[in-house]
C-alpha cells in the first residue's frame, strides 16, 4: 500500500509540473462560443474575431461553437482557453469554474454596453386576448432553456415582478432547445400561445425574409428608448469574452489588449472594458437560480448556508459581546477596587487637611497675637499702671494717717474697673487663641465685624479709629470665628499699612453689603497703597511687604474664604488700600450661637 501511494503521489507531482508546460507551449488558442442560433448564425457573427485574434497575436486561435450544455461540459474539461457567452453563463461559469471577463461587447444599437439585452414574449398578431403579462396564466408558453438567459431568464424575472410565476401559472411551458427560430415557428403554428425569445430575434427573421413583422406582436412591448428591438423587459449587460481559470494571465493579458483595439465590424460590433454584471446577479438571486439555486432549498443546512455570513457574524458578535461583558465586568471590578482605595485615600487625605488646617488657623491666629503683641502689651499696661498708681497713692495716704474712707474706697473701686479691663481683654485674646473644631453656622456679619473690631480695639485701642458702615441685616452661613480671624487680620494689616501715615491723618473704614446673591465686607485704609503688581501677588504665600512679616496672613485668609465659597481682592483706594472678602449671602434668621 505505501507503494502504491508513492506511485501515485509522483504520478500527481510530475502531472502538476507538466501541465503548466503544456498550455503554455500550446501553439492554438481555443475559444468557445455560444452558439444560440446554430453554428452557422454563429460562424457569420464571430468568423471575423478569430482571424483577428490569430494576426494580432501571431497565434493559432480557433473557435468553437456550442449550446449551453456543450458549453459547460467544455469548459468543464478544460478544453477552451476562453468563452464568448451570455451574461447569465457568464455568471454561472464564473461562480462554478472562476471565469473572469476581460472585455464585453459594444454594440452600435444597443443603448449602451451596460443596457444591450432582453427578452421579447412572442405572440401571434391576431391574438387580442393576449395583451399584458398576466393574460399569460393558463397559457402554452415555449422557451429555450431554462438556463437560457435572453430565452427565458430575463423573461422569467419580468413575469415574476408582475406576479406571473411561469412553472405554476402557465398551462404548459415547454423547453425546445436553439435555435430560437424554432420557437418563432412553432408560435406562428398555433402549437403554442407565446414564445420567449431574445430581443431582436424576430427583427432578424424578418430582415432575412424568414417571416413577416406584421404577423407578429410583442408582449408589453416597450417604448421610448432608442433601443431598435421590440422587447418585452428591461435591458441587462452585453455577452462577455471570460478566460478561464486555467488560462495563463499573459494570454489574457494579450487578448484584452488586442480585443480593445479591434476596430468595429460593418455592423457595428466592437469590444470595450468589461462592464459590471450586478444587475445578472441581482435577477438570479430573485430567481433563486444559478449561484443562488442554494436560496430554494428549505432543508436546515440550506438554511444554514443561506444565511451563513448573517451566522458568523452574529456568532462573532456574540463573540466579541462575551469578551467585552468579561471585560468590561473586570474593569469595573477593577475600576471599583481603584475608586474604593482611592476613596479611602482620600478620606485619609481630607482628615489630615482637616487637622492641617486647623493647625493652621490655630497658628494664623497666633501669628496674629505676636504680630500685635506690642500693642496687646500697650494695651495690658494702661490698666496694670492705673491699678499700681492707685495702690501706691492709696498706701502713701494710709502711710501719712490720711485715712479717710472716701477717697480709699473710690481708689479701691478704679482698682477693681482697672482689673476688670484687663481681665476682659485676656477672656478675648484667649477665645481668640483657643483651638475649637469648625463649626458653621447662620449669622450677621454685622456681629463678626463687632468683635473683630472690639477684639482689635482692646489690643490696640490708641491705633487708629475705625470707621463702620455696615448692614446689620446681611447674613451668612459660615465658621464665625474662622470670619473674625479673617476681619482682625485685615484690620492689622490695614494698622501696619499706615504705620508711616502721620496720626491725624490715619482712617480706617469697614463696610459690608449685600450685594446679589454675595455678601461683601471691604476694609479701607489711608496708608502708602501698593503698586499693580504687589496687588496681584498679595495673596501668594510668602509674599510680603513688611520688613519682618512672613507672607502668610493673607494666603491664609484667602484659604479660609474660598473653603467657605467666597474670594478675597486687593483693590486701590485713594489713598491707600481696600481689601475685600465676599461669601455666599444667606436667607432667614441668624443661630443664637
Amino acid at each position: 500500500m505505501a507503494l502504491i501511494a508513492a506511485v501515485r503521489t509522483t504520478i500527481l507531482i510530475v502531472a502538476a509540473l507538466v501541465a503548466p508546460v503544456c498550455v503554455a507551449q500550446s501553439s492554438e488558442v481555443v475559444i468557445g462560443v455560444l452558439a444560440p442560433e446554430g453554428a452557422e448564425e454563429a460562424l457569420r457573427d464571430w468568423g471575423r474575431l478569430a482571424d483577428y485574434l490569430s494576426g494580432t497575436l501571431s497565434q493559432s486561435v480557433r473557435l468553437e461553437y456550442y449550446d449551453l450544455s456543450g458549453m459547460r461540459a467544455a469548459v468543464a474539461r478544460e478544453e477552451v482557453a476562453f468563452v464568448v457567452t451570455n451574461p447569465g453563463d457568464y455568471v454561472e461559469l464564473e461562480a462554478a469554474y472562476g471565469a473572469h471577463r476581460i472585455a464585453t461587447l459594444e454594440n452600435a444599437q444597443a443603448l449602451s454596453p451596460t443596457e444591450a439585452i432582453a427578452s421579447a414574449i412572442v405572440v401571434r398578431a391576431d391574438r387580442a386576448d393576449l395583451a399584458g403579462f398576466g393574460d399569460l396564466a393558463g397559457k402554452r408558453v415555449l422557451a429555450v432553456s431554462k438556463q437560457a438567459f435572453g430565452g427565458y431568464q430575463v423573461a422569467w424575472h419580468e413575469l415574476r415582478q408582475h406576479g406571473v410565476e411561469p412553472e405554476r401559472d402557465f398551462a404548459s411551458l415547454r423547453f425546445m432547445g436553439f435555435p430560437l427560430q424554432k420557437i418563432v415557428q412553432a408560435v406562428a403554428r398555433g402549437e403554442a400561445d407565446a414564445g420567449i425569445v431574445r430581443a431582436c430575434v424576430l427583427e432578424n427573421m424578418a430582415s432575412r425574409g424568414d417571416i413577416s413583422l406584421a404577423d407578429f406582436r410583442v408582449l408589453a412591448a416597450r417604448a421610448g428608448d432608442r433601443f431598435p428591438c421590440r422587447r418585452s423587459t428591461r435591458l441587462y449587460p452585453d455577452w462577455p469574452i471570460a478566460a478561464l481559470r486555467q488560462t495563463p494571465h499573459d494570454l489574457s493579458k494579450r487578448v484584452a489588449t488586442a480585443l480593445l483595439g479591434m476596430p468595429a465590424t460593418a455592423g457595428g460590433f466592437s469590444w470595450t472594458v468589461p462592464t459590471d454584471y450586478q444587475s445578472v446577479h441581482d435577477l438570479f438571486r430573485n430567481l433563486e437560480t444559478g449561484p443562488y439555486a442554494y436560496l430554494r432549498e428549505h432543508s436546515l443546512a440550506a438554511f444554514l448556508k443561506r444565511h451563513s455570513m448573517w451566522f458568523v457574524l452574529a456568532g462573532m458578535l456574540v463573540a466579541g459581546w462575551a469578551v467585552h461583558t468579561v471585560r468590561v465586568d473586570y474593569q469595573v471590578h477593577a475600576r471599583t477596587r481603584e475608586l474604593r482605595q482611592a476613596l479611602e485615600a482620600r478620606v485619609a487625605m481630607e482628615r489630615h487637611a482637616h487637622a492641617q488646617q486647623e493647625k493652621l488657623d490655630h497658628l494664623a491666629r497666633l501669628g496674629i497675637l505676636g504680630e500685635l503683641s506690642s500693642l496687646l502689651a500697650h494695651e495690658l499696661n494702661q490698666p496694670l499702671a492705673a491699678i499700681g498708681n492707685f495702690a501706691r497713692g492709696m498706701e502713701r495716704r494710709i502711710e501719712s494717717g490720711r485715712v479717710d474712707p472716701e477717697p480709699l474706697l473710690e481708689g479701691s473701686r478704679e482698682i477693681a474697673e482697672q482689673a476688670d479691663r484687663a481681665r476682659a481683654i485676656m477672656r478675648r485674646i484667649r477665645g481668640f487663641a483657643r483651638k475649637r473644631e469648625v463649626a458653621r453656622a447662620p449669622f450677621r456679619l454685622a456681629d463678626a465685624i463687632d468683635t473683630a473690631v472690639t477684639l482689635f480695639a482692646a489690643i490696640g485701642a490708641q491705633a487708629s479709629p475705625v470707621e463702620r458702615h455696615v448692614d446689620a441685616d446681611v447674613v451668612v452661613v459660615a465658621d464665625r470665628l474662622q470670619i473674625e480671624q479673617v476681619l482682625l487680620n485685615l484690620l492689622k494689616n490695614a494698622f501696619d499699612a499706615m504705620q508711616d501715615t502721620p496720626p491725624d491723618e490715619r482712617r480706617m473704614l469697614i463696610t459690608c453689603q449685600r450685594e446679589g446673591m454675595h455678601a461683601k465686607v471691604c476694609v479701607t485704609d489711608s496708608g502708602c497703597g501698593l503698586d499693580e503688581v504687589s496687588r496681584t501677588r498679595l495673596f501668594e504665600p510668602f509674599f510680603t511687604t513688611k520688613p519682618e512679616g512672613l507672607g502668610l496672613g493673607l494666603a491664609l485668609c484667602k484659604s479660609v474664604v474660598e473653603a467657605h465659597g467666597g474670594g478675597l481682592s486687593a483693590l486701590p483706594a485713594t489713598p491707600g488700600l481696600t481689601l475685600c472678602l465676599t461669601l455666599p449671602a444667606a436667607e432667614g434668621e441668624p443661630s443664637d450661637a
